[in-house]
């Protein structure tokens, strides 16, 4: 798994689903503040159709983080919105998947149990809005 689908998982599962989780994985490490965690407003792009030319869709609040354990490892940790521990939390584990020993548990025990039930979520979420799915159509009278 790349880093960056495990920010991804991380960032969208709820902060007390992770921490629950990582605290049952059992990985205890020291870490201290490198950067943050801070709150700001980063710009989102979007493309017309998808494929267009790019323009400034509006702003929304981020919070990042950087960490580095007690062996001098770095971990980086963003998500939008303002929560600071879930940031802290994604750079934590973010710097201890560096390391090849961790970095196996940590996908395999961790990331894709995770990974499993946001797609279940999502096929829900799914199911629901497609439950309430209206089709249009137009009735030509002939004259």
């Amino acid at each position: 798994m790349t880093p960056a689908q495990r920010h991804r998982i991380f960032a969208l599962t709820p902060f007390d689903r992770l921490s629950a989780q990582w605290q049952a994985l059992g990985i205890q490490v020291r870490h201290r503040c490198v950067r943050g965690p801070e709150t700001g407003m980063t710009m989102v792009r979007g493309r017309m159709g998808g494929s267009g030319n790019a323009f400034n869709l509006g702003e929304m609040t981020l919070t990042r983080a950087s960490v580095a354990l007690e062996d001098g490892t770095l971990g980086h940790g963003w998500i939008a919105g303002r929560d600071k521990a879930h940031a802290e939390m994604i750079a934590v584990i973010d710097a201890c998947a560096r390391h090849d020993s961790w970095g196996r548990r940590i996908d395999a025990e961790l990331a894709e149990p995770l990974a499993d039930v946001l797609q279940r979520e999502r096929e829900e979420r799914s199911k629901a809005a497609a439950a309430t799915r209206v089709d249009f159509f137009t009735m030509v009278r002939g004259e």
